[in-house]
Protein backbone atom coordinates (compact mmCIF):
# COMPACT_ATOMS: atom_id res chain seq x y z
CA UNK A 1 0.00 0.00 0.00
CA UNK A 2 1.07 3.46 -1.17
CA UNK A 3 2.38 6.45 1.27
CA UNK A 4 -0.70 8.91 1.58
CA UNK A 5 0.71 12.24 0.28
CA UNK A 6 0.70 14.93 2.85
CA UNK A 7 -2.04 17.66 2.31
CA UNK A 8 -5.16 17.82 0.38
CA UNK A 9 -5.95 16.91 -3.62
CA UNK A 10 -6.28 20.59 -4.56
CA UNK A 11 -5.94 21.43 -8.31
CA UNK A 12 -6.07 24.37 -10.54
CA UNK A 13 -4.20 27.97 -11.23
CA UNK A 14 -3.69 30.59 -9.21
CA UNK A 15 -2.47 33.80 -10.87
CA UNK A 16 -0.51 35.44 -8.29
CA UNK A 17 0.53 39.14 -8.21
CA UNK A 18 4.12 38.31 -6.93
CA UNK A 19 5.25 41.36 -4.27
CA UNK A 20 8.95 42.60 -4.69
CA UNK A 21 12.04 41.02 -3.12
CA UNK A 22 10.23 37.60 -3.22
CA UNK A 23 11.57 34.44 -4.95
CA UNK A 24 9.20 32.87 -6.87
CA UNK A 25 10.26 29.31 -5.33
CA UNK A 26 9.48 31.10 -1.68
CA UNK A 27 6.08 32.34 -3.49
CA UNK A 28 4.98 28.91 -4.47
CA UNK A 29 5.55 27.77 -0.95
CA UNK A 30 3.07 30.45 0.30
CA UNK A 31 0.34 29.63 -1.89
CA UNK A 32 0.49 26.09 -1.45
CA UNK A 33 0.89 26.51 2.37
CA UNK A 34 -2.46 28.54 1.91
CA UNK A 35 -4.21 25.79 0.56
CA UNK A 36 -2.45 22.56 2.12
CA UNK A 37 -2.36 21.59 -1.38
CA UNK A 38 -0.26 18.13 -2.15
CA UNK A 39 1.47 19.53 -5.15
CA UNK A 40 2.47 23.21 -6.74
CA UNK A 41 4.91 24.51 -8.85
CA UNK A 42 4.75 27.71 -10.63
CA UNK A 43 5.44 28.77 -14.85
CA UNK A 44 8.18 30.81 -15.47
CA UNK A 45 10.51 32.12 -13.19
CA UNK A 46 10.14 35.53 -11.72
CA UNK A 47 13.33 37.61 -10.38
CA UNK A 48 12.85 38.90 -6.72
CA UNK A 49 13.29 41.97 -7.50
CA UNK A 50 10.58 42.25 -10.13
CA UNK A 51 6.93 42.04 -9.63
CA UNK A 52 3.74 40.56 -11.00
CA UNK A 53 1.96 37.36 -12.83
CA UNK A 54 3.19 34.28 -11.45
CA UNK A 55 1.03 31.81 -12.51
CA UNK A 56 1.02 28.67 -9.82
CA UNK A 57 -0.30 25.15 -10.20
CA UNK A 58 -1.92 23.41 -7.63
CA UNK A 59 -2.66 19.51 -7.93
CA UNK A 60 -3.13 18.35 -11.23
CA UNK A 61 -2.60 21.52 -12.49
CA UNK A 62 0.79 21.07 -12.41
CA UNK A 63 0.73 18.51 -15.55
CA UNK A 64 -0.21 21.69 -17.80
CA UNK A 65 2.92 23.56 -16.68
CA UNK A 66 4.79 23.08 -19.79
CA UNK A 67 2.37 24.48 -21.98
CA UNK A 68 2.85 27.80 -20.01
CA UNK A 69 6.31 27.78 -19.79
CA UNK A 70 6.45 28.53 -23.36
CA UNK A 71 3.80 31.18 -23.65
CA UNK A 72 4.30 34.44 -24.53
CA UNK A 73 4.69 37.16 -22.14
CA UNK A 74 4.59 40.88 -21.25
CA UNK A 75 6.33 43.10 -19.39
CA UNK A 76 6.02 47.02 -18.38
CA UNK A 77 9.60 48.44 -17.22
CA UNK A 78 11.61 51.31 -16.41
CA UNK A 79 15.63 52.50 -17.49
CA UNK A 80 17.21 54.31 -15.25
CA UNK A 81 19.76 56.25 -17.08
CA UNK A 82 23.38 57.62 -15.69
CA UNK A 83 24.59 53.95 -14.82
CA UNK A 84 25.03 50.57 -16.01
CA UNK A 85 25.71 47.71 -13.15
CA UNK A 86 26.95 44.24 -13.29
CA UNK A 87 23.54 43.08 -12.94
CA UNK A 88 21.77 45.46 -15.33
CA UNK A 89 19.28 45.86 -12.35
CA UNK A 90 19.24 48.77 -9.59
CA UNK A 91 21.26 46.19 -7.01
CA UNK A 92 24.30 45.57 -9.23
CA UNK A 93 27.63 47.15 -8.60
CA UNK A 94 27.90 50.11 -11.19
CA UNK A 95 30.45 49.33 -13.48
CA UNK A 96 29.70 52.32 -16.18
CA UNK A 97 28.71 55.84 -16.17
CA UNK A 98 27.10 58.64 -18.79
CA UNK A 99 25.90 61.69 -18.94
CA UNK A 100 23.98 61.45 -22.19
CA UNK A 101 20.25 61.15 -20.90
CA UNK A 102 18.22 60.18 -24.35
CA UNK A 103 14.81 61.20 -24.72
CA UNK A 104 11.76 59.64 -25.10
CA UNK A 105 11.81 59.98 -28.89
CA UNK A 106 15.05 59.09 -29.01
CA UNK A 107 14.50 55.89 -27.82
CA UNK A 108 11.56 55.12 -29.59
CA UNK A 109 13.41 56.40 -32.89
CA UNK A 110 15.42 52.30 -32.11
CA UNK A 111 12.98 50.55 -30.91
CA UNK A 112 12.19 48.55 -34.60
CA UNK A 113 15.56 47.03 -34.67
CA UNK A 114 14.61 45.44 -31.48
CA UNK A 115 11.42 44.03 -32.97
CA UNK A 116 11.06 40.52 -34.61
CA UNK A 117 13.32 37.82 -34.18
CA UNK A 118 16.72 39.16 -32.79
CA UNK A 119 19.85 37.51 -31.72
CA UNK A 120 20.27 38.36 -27.89
CA UNK A 121 23.11 37.17 -25.69
CA UNK A 122 21.46 36.66 -22.16
CA UNK A 123 23.00 38.96 -18.96
CA UNK A 124 25.51 37.12 -17.49
CA UNK A 125 23.99 37.33 -13.89
CA UNK A 126 20.81 34.57 -15.16
CA UNK A 127 20.01 31.10 -14.51
CA UNK A 128 21.51 29.70 -17.62
CA UNK A 129 23.45 26.68 -17.13
CA UNK A 130 26.97 27.05 -18.00
CA UNK A 131 29.03 23.19 -17.81
CA UNK A 132 26.49 22.34 -15.25
CA UNK A 133 26.95 25.77 -13.02
CA UNK A 134 24.48 28.68 -13.23
CA UNK A 135 26.04 31.22 -15.02
CA UNK A 136 24.92 33.61 -11.80
CA UNK A 137 26.62 31.44 -9.66
CA UNK A 138 29.88 32.02 -12.01
CA UNK A 139 29.42 35.91 -11.51
CA UNK A 140 29.23 36.17 -8.12
CA UNK A 141 32.01 33.84 -7.77
CA UNK A 142 34.38 36.35 -9.45
CA UNK A 143 34.55 34.33 -12.98
CA UNK A 144 34.22 35.51 -16.35
CA UNK A 145 30.88 34.30 -18.05
CA UNK A 146 30.69 34.67 -21.57
CA UNK A 147 26.91 33.42 -23.37
CA UNK A 148 26.49 33.24 -26.85
CA UNK A 149 23.80 34.98 -28.44
CA UNK A 150 20.40 32.81 -29.32
CA UNK A 151 17.23 33.62 -30.86
CA UNK A 152 14.22 35.07 -29.15
CA UNK A 153 11.03 36.92 -30.32
CA UNK A 154 9.98 40.26 -29.16
CA UNK A 155 6.30 41.00 -30.62
CA UNK A 156 6.37 44.57 -29.09
CA UNK A 157 8.28 47.46 -27.82
CA UNK A 158 6.34 50.71 -26.77
CA UNK A 159 7.30 54.00 -24.86
CA UNK A 160 4.46 54.95 -22.25
CA UNK A 161 5.99 57.94 -21.06
CA UNK A 162 8.76 59.53 -18.85
CA UNK A 163 8.44 60.75 -15.28
CA UNK A 164 11.57 62.35 -15.42
CA UNK A 165 15.09 63.46 -17.70
CA UNK A 166 16.54 60.03 -15.81
CA UNK A 167 13.90 57.64 -16.69
CA UNK A 168 12.07 56.06 -19.85
CA UNK A 169 9.23 53.65 -18.78
CA UNK A 170 8.29 50.90 -21.99
CA UNK A 171 6.05 48.05 -22.39
CA UNK A 172 7.12 44.84 -24.28
CA UNK A 173 5.30 41.68 -25.71
CA UNK A 174 7.92 38.82 -26.47
CA UNK A 175 8.37 35.27 -26.53
CA UNK A 176 9.97 32.88 -24.16
CA UNK A 177 13.68 33.24 -23.15
CA UNK A 178 13.48 36.63 -23.60
CA UNK A 179 15.36 39.62 -20.97
CA UNK A 180 14.55 42.29 -19.79
CA UNK A 181 17.90 43.32 -18.47
CA UNK A 182 20.08 42.30 -21.80
CA UNK A 183 17.32 44.28 -23.59
CA UNK A 184 17.76 47.60 -21.57
CA UNK A 185 21.76 46.74 -22.02
CA UNK A 186 21.22 46.79 -25.78
CA UNK A 187 18.72 49.71 -26.44
CA UNK A 188 21.28 51.66 -24.02
CA UNK A 189 24.56 50.67 -26.04
CA UNK A 190 22.75 51.62 -29.22
CA UNK A 191 21.84 55.07 -27.69
CA UNK A 192 25.54 56.01 -26.91
CA UNK A 193 24.09 55.86 -22.62
CA UNK A 194 24.54 53.99 -19.48
CA UNK A 195 21.68 52.43 -18.04
CA UNK A 196 20.01 49.57 -16.25
CA UNK A 197 16.52 48.29 -15.08
CA UNK A 198 14.96 50.31 -11.74
CA UNK A 199 11.98 48.68 -12.23
CA UNK A 200 9.85 45.62 -13.89
CA UNK A 201 6.86 44.09 -13.57
CA UNK A 202 5.53 41.10 -15.33
CA UNK A 203 1.60 42.24 -16.58
CA UNK A 204 1.15 38.52 -18.67
CA UNK A 205 1.86 34.92 -19.28
CA UNK A 206 0.01 33.36 -21.87
CA UNK A 207 -3.88 33.77 -20.63
CA UNK A 208 -2.84 34.78 -17.12
CA UNK A 209 -2.99 38.30 -16.94
CA UNK A 210 -3.28 41.26 -14.41
CA UNK A 211 -7.17 41.15 -14.96
CA UNK A 212 -7.58 37.67 -12.75
CA UNK A 213 -4.55 38.88 -10.04
CA UNK A 214 -4.60 37.73 -6.52
CA UNK A 215 -1.87 39.25 -3.95
CA UNK A 216 -1.22 36.95 -1.34
CA UNK A 217 -2.21 39.44 1.33
CA UNK A 218 -5.57 38.43 -0.15
CA UNK A 219 -4.98 35.14 -0.51
CA UNK A 220 -3.53 34.40 2.83
CA UNK A 221 -6.45 36.66 4.43
CA UNK A 222 -8.87 34.22 2.78
CA UNK A 223 -8.18 32.35 5.89
CA UNK A 224 -9.52 29.17 4.81
CA UNK A 225 -10.03 26.23 2.48
CA UNK A 226 -13.50 26.99 1.26
CA UNK A 227 -13.14 30.74 0.70
CA UNK A 228 -9.77 30.28 -1.13
CA UNK A 229 -10.87 27.65 -3.23
CA UNK A 230 -13.32 30.77 -4.95
CA UNK A 231 -10.06 32.38 -6.24
CA UNK A 232 -8.92 29.06 -7.96
CA UNK A 233 -8.84 29.25 -11.98
CA UNK A 234 -9.81 25.93 -13.52
CA UNK A 235 -6.69 23.71 -14.60
CA UNK A 236 -7.49 24.09 -18.23
CA UNK A 237 -6.39 27.89 -18.09
CA UNK A 238 -3.02 27.18 -19.08
CA UNK A 239 -4.59 25.38 -22.68
CA UNK A 240 -6.38 28.38 -23.82
CA UNK A 241 -4.32 27.87 -27.20
CA UNK A 242 -5.02 24.15 -27.53
CA UNK A 243 -8.18 22.46 -29.11
CA UNK A 244 -10.69 20.90 -27.06
CA UNK A 245 -13.05 17.95 -27.91
CA UNK A 246 -16.20 17.06 -25.87
CA UNK A 247 -15.68 12.85 -25.55
CA UNK A 248 -18.62 10.95 -24.21
CA UNK A 249 -18.59 9.14 -20.53
CA UNK A 250 -17.13 6.00 -22.09
CA UNK A 251 -14.66 7.56 -24.27
CA UNK A 252 -13.35 9.32 -21.47
CA UNK A 253 -13.59 6.01 -18.84
CA UNK A 254 -11.56 4.63 -22.07
CA UNK A 255 -8.96 7.46 -22.06
CA UNK A 256 -7.91 7.57 -18.25
CA UNK A 257 -7.30 4.09 -18.59
CA UNK A 258 -4.60 4.65 -21.17
CA UNK A 259 -6.64 3.68 -24.03
CA UNK A 260 -6.81 5.64 -27.42
CA UNK A 261 -10.26 6.68 -28.88
CA UNK A 262 -11.27 6.62 -32.39
CA UNK A 263 -12.80 9.79 -34.36
CA UNK A 264 -15.43 10.23 -36.79
CA UNK A 265 -13.82 12.14 -39.86
CA UNK A 266 -15.87 15.25 -39.10
CA UNK A 267 -13.88 15.87 -35.63
CA UNK A 268 -10.41 14.84 -37.34
CA UNK A 269 -11.11 17.67 -40.01
CA UNK A 270 -12.34 20.33 -37.41
CA UNK A 271 -9.75 19.78 -34.72
CA UNK A 272 -7.01 19.86 -37.96
CA UNK A 273 -8.35 23.48 -38.63
CA UNK A 274 -7.97 24.31 -34.73
CA UNK A 275 -4.42 22.68 -33.83
CA UNK A 276 -1.92 25.12 -33.85
CA UNK A 277 1.11 24.72 -36.33
CA UNK A 278 3.22 21.43 -35.73
CA UNK A 279 1.02 20.57 -33.33
CA UNK A 280 -1.35 16.85 -32.44
CA UNK A 281 -2.64 18.25 -28.75
CA UNK A 282 -5.92 18.18 -27.95
CA UNK A 283 -8.08 18.53 -24.60
CA UNK A 284 -10.43 15.92 -24.06
CA UNK A 285 -13.61 17.36 -22.17
CA UNK A 286 -16.08 15.43 -20.53
CA UNK A 287 -18.90 16.99 -18.39
CA UNK A 288 -17.37 20.11 -18.35
CA UNK A 289 -14.35 18.70 -16.75
CA UNK A 290 -10.58 17.96 -18.54
CA UNK A 291 -10.01 14.47 -18.93
CA UNK A 292 -6.64 14.00 -20.49
CA UNK A 293 -4.45 15.84 -23.15
CA UNK A 294 -3.95 13.55 -26.27
CA UNK A 295 -2.12 13.54 -29.60
CA UNK A 296 -4.10 13.03 -32.87
CA UNK A 297 -2.53 10.35 -34.90
CA UNK A 298 -4.20 8.63 -37.68
CA UNK A 299 -7.43 9.31 -36.75
CA UNK A 300 -7.55 8.24 -33.24
CA UNK A 301 -6.80 10.38 -30.13
CA UNK A 302 -4.10 8.78 -27.71
CA UNK A 303 -3.58 10.38 -24.01
CA UNK A 304 -0.51 11.32 -22.63
CA UNK A 305 -1.73 12.77 -19.73
CA UNK A 306 -4.53 11.59 -17.86
CA UNK A 307 -6.41 13.86 -15.12
CA UNK A 308 -8.38 12.95 -11.66
CA UNK A 309 -10.71 15.89 -11.67
CA UNK A 310 -14.36 15.89 -10.62
CA UNK A 311 -17.21 19.04 -11.00
CA UNK A 312 -15.42 21.22 -8.46
CA UNK A 313 -12.33 21.22 -9.58
CA UNK A 314 -10.37 19.71 -6.50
Amino acid sequence: MGRRKKGEAVSGWICLDKPYDLTSTHAVSRVRRTFNAQKAGHAGTLDPLATGILPIALGEGTKTVPFLVDADKSYRFTIAWGRTTATYDREGETIAQSDVRPTPAEVDAVLDEFVGEIQQVPPAYSAIKVDGERAYDLARAGETVELKARPVMIHGLRVLGAPDADHVELEMDCGKGTYVRALVRDIADRLGACGHVSALRRTRVGPFSEDRAITLELLEDFGHKARCLELLLPVETALDDIPELAVTAEDAFRLKQGRSIVLVPRQVETLKAELLPGSRTVSAMSDGNLVALCEMRMGRLEPTRVFHLDKSGD
